[in-house]
């Protein structure tokens, strides 16, 4: 089926396609389930809002990863005098188990889920920069020009910073080679980055 442009489907239909992976790089921004939620809906509002004036050649996606990324940064500077608020659960608990649904047995089930657990912290422990463009590429899919459309920096700046973060994870991951054995080998470790 061809994909349709912006023009010919309602703002609802094309965006809800994008919610999962708006509401992951909220979390990564925002690192409260509360704050990524207001994100999402606040990007939403104004992307309906303006949806109109988009043209029919556009990326939805980047301009809504856009979207969300200068509300928060907005928000940043509007809070920057007042104390910060920190929220105490867990912020991966409700993204999907991508693993427990393609798992064969608990102990593969198992080893999944450490492993995810394990990039998530390897990802949270990035500084903000290389956290921000691992997610936009390596779990929206993003292009470099769409991720440099979205940080609003050059493409060769995204491709850096990409290098740098994945560099710093598979140091962090490296035990994953080194414990796992073949069966958790390196196409294991970037299928978990996905």
């Amino acid at each position: 089926m061809e994909k349709q442009t912006p023009t010919e489907l309602p703002f609802r239909e094309l965006a809800l396609e994008y919610l999962d992976g708006l509401y992951g790089y909220a979390m990564t921004l925002t690192r409260s389930k509360t704050e990524a939620e207001d994100l999402v809906q606040e990007t939403y509002l104004r992307a309906a809002r303006a949806f109109d004036r988009l043209r029919p050649d556009s990326n939805l996606k980047s301009w809504l990863f856009t979207i969300l990324r200068n509300v928060y940064l907005n928000q940043i500077r509007r809070r920057q005098s007042g104390p910060p608020i920190v929220e105490m659960e867990d912020q991966f608990s409700d993204l999907p188990d991508r693993a427990s649904s393609s798992a064969l047995d608990p102990l593969s089930a198992y080893l999944a889920s450490l492993k995810r657990q394990d990039v998530h912290r390897a990802i949270e422990s990035l500084p903000a920069v290389y956290r921000e463009v691992i997610i936009l590429r390596e779990f929206e899919d993003l292009s470099y020009l769409e991720i440099a459309e979205v940080l609003n920096c050059p493409a060769g700046t995204v491709m850096s910073r990409l290098g740098r973060a994945r560099e710093k994870l598979k140091r962090v991951l490296e035990h994953w080679r080194t414990d796992g054995g073949s069966a958790m080998g390196e196409a294991s470790q970037n299928e978990s980055l996905r």
